[in-house]
């Protein structure tokens, strides 16, 4: 049997969903949408992954015309692999082509974002939306709010839906001990260190949480902030961050290999994130994974593994005050407290999030598709 895994980046998420795959019993071959520039994960394909490459190489192809342009190309690779089912995903571009060549059996996958924003972009973006998912045969999405958002859109029954948090690997991402070398590096042994992993975009809002931490710093000196990644908001973020002389107090060391990400985890004191909109984050996930206290917006996916005060804190989206008071609160634990919510957090991942265990779930959608 054939899989042809559709996706529009290649990014570590692809890399993970890819790693179990390529131990499968299917034969599968990769198709990114657009190029490859490493930015969003390094590690080769997996081994026993067939990549698939565009007749005429890879361009720019972010808009739906640039999707409706690049229909016959697909549909020649589609004849030439002859994959006995498509997983694509996010819905407006890779879910939507797939949709229009009328291939069956066709998994979408969506992306969190491509229906809690995307699909109100616009009337187009609504039609490409409500396409895309009424010519799916089945749906993979991981939270609740994804699903009622989808199915407000097109009715679509509970039978066709497969609701899975992607999960984290519950081996590398726990407590152990405390990394002290990056703390000790940044001479930052003593102080409460605050960590954020979010892309530097203006959904995840990020303006947000520096706000939030120069108000948190005014009343605590002692606190400190890892800021991860990088983005289309990097020369605003470092203007604020030297307007306001955070220069020694903020620290932004860039894209972090996956491999070395538990490490960061572990030398912080909580988990921030001011996003806007969410699925079910996978860095919150990883961050409850190592025993973390979060704060996190207080939305509807959040709300599904964020209960305030035993576990993390939700604060008031675009309101930097209340995300400055949770993140005092975060970081102001006595022993009892932050031992209740590391067993807490970790009893939950192990219920919820277990990568190992979820993924097995998606092969058994696609052995359903597969025998219908």
């Amino acid at each position: 049997m054939r899989i042809l895994y559709f996706s529009r980046r290649y990014t570590t998420h692809d890399f993970r969903f890819l790693s179990r795959l390529s131990t499968s019993p299917y034969e599968v071959y990769y198709l990114c949408l657009e190029e490859d520039s490493g930015q969003y994960e390094t590690r080769p394909l997996p081994w026993n992954v067939i990549p698939v490459e565009w007749e005429d190489g890879y361009r720019p192809a972010c808009t739906p015309d640039d999707w409706f342009h690049l229909l016959p190309s697909f549909e020649k690779i589609v004849r030439q692999v002859h994959p006995d089912l498509i997983h694509a995903g996010p819905v407006q571009s890779c879910g939507f082509m797939t949709a229009v060549i009328g291939f069956h059996p066709f998994l979408l996958m969506s992306w969190g974002s491509d229906l809690l924003i995307d699909a109100d972009r616009n009337i187009q973006w609504q039609w490409l939306t409500r396409y895309a998912i009424s010519h799916s045969d089945m749906l993979v999405c991981d939270s609740t709010s994804v699903r009622f958002k989808a199915q407000s859109l097109v009715p679509y029954s509970d039978e066709q839906i497969v609701q899975i948090p992607w999960g984290i690997d519950l081996q590398t991402f726990q407590s152990g001990n405390r990394d002290l070398a990056i703390r000790q590096r940044l001479g930052w042994e003593n102080q409460r260190v605050i960590l954020s992993t979010r892309s530097w975009e203006e959904l995840y809002g990020i303006d947000i949480l520096l706000e939030a931490f120069r108000q948190a710093y005014q009343a605590d000196s002692n606190l400190r902030l890892l800021m991860l990644t990088s983005g289309s908001e990097r020369e605003k973020i470092l203007g604020f961050i030297a307007q306001h002389n955070l220069t020694d107090v903020v620290q932004c060391p860039g894209l972090i290999p996956n491999l070395d990400l538990v490490k960061y985890y572990q030398a912080a004191d909580a988990y921030v994130s001011c996003a806007h909109s969410d699925g079910t984050s996978i860095s919150l996930l990883e961050a409850l994974g190592v025993g973390l206290p979060v704060v996190v917006t207080d939305i509807p996916s959040n709300r599904e593994w964020v209960t305030p005060d035993e576990n993390g804190w939700l604060g008031i989206d675009n309101d930097p005050n209340s995300f400055a008071l949770a993140m005092l609160r975060s970081v102001h634990l006595s022993d009892t407290e932050r031992i209740g919510i590391y067993e807490r957090n970790r009893a939950l991942i192990k219920a919820r999030a277990n990568w190992g265990q979820n993924i097995e779930e998606l092969l058994a959608a696609y052995a359903r598709l597969l025998t219908h």
